[in-house]
């Protein structure tokens, strides 16, 4: 009898850990779905090198790319948003960051590095759906 009791426990015990395990699963999948990149970002970078085209339909997410710039050289800008909320930053593999825009417009703008160094452009998307060119203006 005294085994018997024992026996149920851990029949119960496995029960639970059936149960308990794929609901901790589904609650686990379904919180890292609600952190998935929505839309989409086509990036085609210049065959120079010297600059790359981002395109993007209702796109929710992070990207970046990477371009060589000298001291002095200028970054030419030409954002057409046509919907949705663009943030970018362009900032040195050596802690400089020439340029930070917050809910950026349709425009064209241009950014002057002062220092001779790897550049990273970071693009976020709420939503936006639109086109950003970035080209060194120096080429």
């Amino acid at each position: 009898m005294l085994y018997g009791n024992q026996d149920k426990r851990i029949r119960t015990q496995n029960i639970k850990l059936y149960i308990f395990l794929p609901l901790m699963i589904a609650v686990i999948l379904a919180l890292s779905a609600c952190n998935a990149a929505k839309g989409s970002i086509v990036i085609l970078e210049n065959p120079n090198g010297k600059g790359f085209t981002m395109d993007f339909n209702k796109w929710s997410s992070k990207n970046k790319c990477e371009i060589s710039l000298n001291k002095g050289d200028v970054l030419q800008f030409d954002v057409a948003r046509e919907a949705g909320e663009i943030y970018l930053t362009v900032s040195g593999k050596n802690g400089s960051e020439p340029y930070t825009g917050n809910d950026v417009k349709s425009g064209i703008f241009t950014v002057t590095v002062h220092e001779t160094d790897q550049y990273v452009v970071h693009i976020t998307g709420k939503d936006a759906t639109g086109k950003v060119t970035v080209k060194n203006a120096d080429e």
